[in-house]
């Protein structure tokens, strides 16, 4: 497990043995608890984003690189992407967003994920 040291954001090793088999769809579930906001798949965690204002941005923008909303507290938003777009989820997830030349990094991340998910979001 990875860890950003900045932001706290936790990201498993099984988040990178999820994506080194390309992949057309992964279904994951994406939800917010009491400690924050976590990505999940077949009930393994990927990512786990706690309620810090560098943990909440990661959330965020994961969002918005899987095209769905930033669910609620204790709501559950269940995901569809290619493991292109979770590449891309993933590299976002562990950026520093407290370093300004993470912001490029992120708008080319948020830019490559919207052109591999197409016309469709990533909500089913």
């Amino acid at each position: 497990m990875s860890q950003n040291p900045e932001s706290n954001v936790e990201i498993t090793d099984y988040a990178e043995e999820l994506m080194s088999v390309p992949r057309a769809h992964v279904r994951m579930e994406y939800f917010q608890t009491d400690s924050g906001v976590m990505l999940t798949h077949e009930g393994h965690e990927l990512v786990k984003c706690p309620l810090t204002r560098s943990g909440m941005a990661a959330a965020g923008f994961m969002s918005q690189a899987m095209g769905v909303n930033l669910p609620s507290l204790e709501e559950t938003v269940n995901v569809r992407v290619s493991t292109g777009v979770l590449f891309r989820v993933i590299a976002i997830a562990g950026l520093d967003f407290e370093n300004e030349a993470s912001f490029t990094i992120l708008d080319r991340m948020l830019e490559e994920a919207e052109l591999q998910r197409g016309s469709a979001s990533g909500s089913e």
